[in-house]
């Protein structure tokens, strides 16, 4: 077969090679086009939202606009906060340059890890777009490019910093504690949900400044191991999000507290103070054991472990980078004897904590019954006490959040407010009331509650607390003036939608398990005004 001859092919080889080599450094070093393409994967997000009220749970709160930043990755699809499009009842996204707005929807969310990720229902939106992969976590004083739209301008803005510091967090938008990375670029409202950079790969998604922070000239992001972690999750478009093992741990930094628990001196670990029964360390692990490693990770006196030469974190670490069906090896010691311990990893489907954590995308649940307002106390309503809550809400919900929950007590019930009516004289002012017991029988959980109501056949409803107050209803009339205080003040209905829906399929051998993104739920003890146990 005859053989085509080229210009190319009589050059001689190695002046061949460096004519490829100029042509490939000529397509990969033009930092501009580099810098352009970049900027084209960075998307603004504008966000119509309105949040539930709390305090009258049958209304929204006013809608307001707002906007953020997200970025381009594989499978036509963009990754962003999840505080970015919360309660959202709208949404578009915009790209760089470009004036038109498309029409976008959540294709999977993760509240606990603050990170969502976006569809576009016009396909040809990606047509142009290069999707950026997600990076390594950097070392320290890397620098880092940090890619959004902030607010006061409507451009893209690029800013610049270093990584100065990478440690578990609490995360501002769901109170979880997770693996964050802290840089010193400059980050506004609207730069939250925006790539940090290196080499044009993402090592971090911007998101709200950790819960308290006070220090300026600091921001926050969400690590590749998080939003690895996340993308997998997504994978199924079934939430599971960090696993739980079981049981909660503090530090053995006292050397008398090491000696008490016969450990050799050159132990170290975390002490075991309480396993839940109905987690994957029931039976397996007891109160007072001491975890030295977790699979193979060596544990420090303080809880943490090495991640790098130089970086420690909390040795929850391992467990946010499992999945449920994980295995998990522990080495422990108890009562100064060495064993080795194997857990499954297990999804987190039960509310640790008496008082649930916030809430999105959620219609609150409410009943009203002889114009008693009756609702769950949770974290959301806490917050509708502003951004003082701590000091602002009542002083019994702030003690209740440090409180577990039980099998008999997964969930307290509140007497919000008092709609004004006869079958209520004497409760007018009777405001933000926790109630244990309905005629003397304790309280489950919100649905037992609305059950024992309605599935009442007596004369007189008598609701009571812990410390023997009480509030005593005519339960005929309560029944009987129900229509009237819905017209009178404007309910759409005395109860939620779906309440007694759930009431009629729950049986006590199934319990309703009420999922959340809530601290304690998420294994890291966020009910408590504390450092948070390292592993639940």
């Amino acid at each position: 077969m005859p053989q085509c001859n080229t210009g190319l092919s009589r050059l001689p080889s190695f002046i061949l090679g460096l004519l490829l080599l100029s042509t490939s450094l000529a397509a990969t070093a033009n930092p501009e086009s580099t810098l352009q393409r970049t900027k084209q994967a960075v998307i603004k997000i504008h966000t119509t939202r309105a949040a539930p009220d709390y305090f009258t749970p049958w209304r929204l709160l006013n809608l307001e606009q707002t906007s953020g930043s997200g970025a381009v990755i594989s499978g036509q699809r963009i990754l962003t906060n999840a505080h970015v499009i919360a309660d959202a009842r709208y949404l578009q996204v915009q790209k760089h340059n470009d004036p038109k707005k498309y029409l976008a929807e959540v294709a999977f969310v993760s509240h606990e890890a603050d990170l969502a990720i976006l569809t576009v229902d016009d396909k040809h939106f990606f047509d142009d777009l290069n999707p950026l992969s997600i990076g390594k976590l950097p070392a320290a004083l890397t620098e880092v490019s940090v890619f959004g739209y902030p607010f006061g301008g409507q451009s893209l803005s690029i800013t610049k910093g270093v990584l100065s510091r990478v440690e578990h967090q609490r995360y501002a938008h769901a109170g979880s504690y997770l693996l964050a990375g802290q840089i010193d670029a400059a980050i506004n409202p609207g730069n939250s949900g925006g790539p940090v950079l290196v080499d044009n790969q993402i090592v971090g998604v911007v998101m709200q400044a950790n819960a308290g922070a006070r220090a300026e000239n600091q921001g926050y992001f969400v690590p590749p191991s998080v939003i690895e972690h996340v993308l997998k999750d997504a994978e199924d478009n079934h939430f599971d999000g960090v696993p739980e093992i079981g049981f909660l741990t503090q530090s053995l930094e006292s050397p008398a507290t090491k000696r008490a628990y016969r450990l050799a001196e050159n132990d170290s670990g975390a002490l075991v103070t309480k396993v839940f029964a109905d987690g994957p360390a029931a039976h397996k692990l007891q109160v007072d054991d001491v975890i030295l490693a977790i699979n193979g990770h060596v544990i420090a006196d303080d809880q943490t472990i090495d991640l790098a030469a130089d970086l420690r974190t909390d040795f929850k670490y391992v467990v946010d980078n499992l999945h449920p069906g994980d295995a998990v090896s522990l080495a422990v010691k108890r009562d100064g004897v060495a064993l080795d311990i194997a857990l499954t990893a297990a999804q987190q489907n039960k509310n640790r904590s008496l008082v649930q954590a916030l809430q999105y995308d959620q219609q609150p649940r409410y009943m009203v019954y002889a114009g008693v307002v009756f609702v769950p106390l949770n974290m959301n309503l806490i917050r509708r006490w502003g951004r003082d809550w701590h000091s602002q809400a009542p002083i019994d919900f702030l003690h209740w959040r440090g409180q577990w929950a039980s099998p008999e007590q997964r969930e307290l019930v509140v007497a919000l407010k008092v709609l004004a009516a006869d079958v209520n004289l004497g409760y007018h002012n009777w405001t933000n009331w926790t109630i244990q017991q309905v005629n003397g029988e304790a309280i489950t959980d919100f649905d037992h509650f609305a059950e024992l109501i309605y599935s009442f056949d007596g004369d007189f409803i008598q609701l009571g607390d812990n410390k023997g107050y009480k509030m005593v209803l005519d339960h005929a009339q309560a029944l009987a003036a129900e229509d009237a205080i819905k017209q009178l003040y404007g309910l759409p209905a005395s109860h939620s939608v779906g309440l007694f829906d759930r009431i009629a399929n729950r049986t006590p051998e199934t319990p309703m398990a009420i999922t959340s993104d809530n601290t304690a739920q998420n294994n890291n003890g966020d009910t408590i005004e504390m450092p948070p146990p390292a592993v639940d």
